[in-house]
C-alpha cells in the first residue's frame, strides 16, 4: 500500500485560494440591475404622461357619491331651475377637465349619482362639488372617496361627445 504524498501547508493554502477565487469575486460584485420590463404593446408614453398615468396606466381621482340631501325641493320651477344649473355646472366642469365621469344611480339607499373628479385630494373635490346647485341648495349631499382607476377615464368626455346625438 502506498502512502499518500504529504501536502505542505503553504501549497494547500494556495490551492484553496485558487479554487475559491471565482466565488469570492462573485460575492464582492454588486448584483446586475434587472432590466426594466418591456412596455406593453401599443404603449403610448406621451399619452400616458398627458393623462398622468402611472406605470400601470392608472391614476388617483376622487369618487363622489351623491345621495339624498337634507332639504329636497318640491317639484316646480325652482327645482327645475336647480337641475338646469346642475347640468350646466357638470358641463362646465367636464369642459375644464375636472369632471371625468358622471351619471345617475338607481336611488337605492338614497344614492342618486356619481362624479369622478380629477382633483388633487378630497378637500379640492369638496370645493369643486360645492359649486353645484343641487349641493348648495341641499337637494343632494356628497360622500367623498379616493379612487384609483384607469387614466384613460380622462378621455371619456371627448369620446362621449362623438357618440351622443343630443345633450342632456
Amino acid at each position: 500500500m502506498k502512502r499518500p504524498i504529504p501536502i505542505q501547508a503553504p501549497l494547500l493554502l494556495a490551492l484553496v485560494a485558487l479554487l475559491a477565487a471565482p466565488f469570492a469575486a462573485a460575492a464582492q460584485e454588486p448584483p446586475a440591475a434587472e432590466p426594466a420590463p418591456p412596455a406593453s404593446a401599443g404603449h403610448d408614453a406621451a399619452l400616458a404622461e398627458r393623462l398622468g398615468a402611472d406605470q400601470y396606466g392608472m391614476r388617483r381621482y376622487v369618487l363622489v357619491i351623491l345621495k339624498n340631501g337634507p332639504t329636497p325641493l318640491p317639484p316646480g320651477e325652482a327645482r327645475d331651475a336647480m337641475f338646469r344649473g346642475h347640468f350646466a355646472n357638470m358641463n362646465r366642469l367636464a369642459g375644464e377637465g375636472r369632471l371625468v365621469l358622471a351619471g345617475p344611480l338607481d336611488g337605492t339607499e338614497g344614492r342618486r349619482g356619481i362624479f369622478i373628479l380629477d382633483a388633487a385630494d378630497i378637500e379640492e373635490a369638496r370645493a369643486i362639488v360645492a359649486t353645484d346647485p343641487v349641493i348648495a341648495q341641499g337637494e343632494m349631499a356628497a360622500d367623498f372617496h379616493v379612487y384609483y382607476g384607469s387614466a384613460a377615464l380622462k378621455l371619456v368626455n371627448g369620446i362621449h361627445a362623438t357618440i351622443a346625438r343630443e345633450s342632456p
